[in-house]
């Protein structure tokens, strides 16, 4: 259990896509590592594009990020609802700051570029959102996994597997 003592915020909100916010939670829970779903409220329930619900452990303003070892941001529709609230921006700037592991996926680059980190940033995203990337002033790839010190990105779910396992890699490194 090589996360064993790891703590995650795993962010939500409405219309995420179900398996990028599902898949990393497991793979980083069968390692050991403590997820806690992060949402606008505590004890909501949030539909997933497909209908899968996940229930919010915390709501935003409850959460230290200085607590935590490292943070998720599902792709789907909500990272465009995510990035409209300032303290899901400061907790992806405190992990920014502390070069925590950062993990984004398809969409969610848009919370990254709210929040102002990727300025000579190598990543990647959904091809949909490459010139919101390039324009925040990204380097973009087109591969399924891009690791650029604390951040890993990945474009879409079929990235799933290298990109929860890259995330894990480097959490336990830290």
């Amino acid at each position: 259990m090589r996360l064993q003592g790891k703590k995650v915020i795993q962010l939500v909100s409405k219309d995420f896509e179900d398996l990028e916010l599902w898949y990393p939670l497991l793979r980083l829970q069968e390692e050991g590592a403590t997820v806690h779903l992060v949402g606008e409220k505590a004890g909501e329930v949030y539909s997933g594009k497909y209908g899968v619900p996940a229930s919010s452990d915390y709501a935003f303003d409850e959460i230290d990020p200085a607590n935590y070892d490292g943070i998720l941001v599902p792709g789907g529709w909500s990272p465009d609802k995510l990035r409209r609230y300032d303290s899901v921006l400061n907790m992806v700037r405190h992990m920014n700051e502390h070069h925590k592991p950062i993990g984004e996926i398809c969409h969610a680059g848009w919370v990254l570029i709210s929040a102002g980190i990727l300025e000579g940033r190598k990543v990647t995203s959904t091809p949909g959102i490459k010139d919101d990337m390039v324009n925040a002033g990204a380097i973009w790839h087109d591969e399924a996994v891009v690791k650029d010190g604390h951040i890993i990105s990945a474009r879409r779910p079929p990235d799933l597997p290298p990109y929860a396992k890259a995330f894990a890699d480097l959490l336990a490194e830290s």
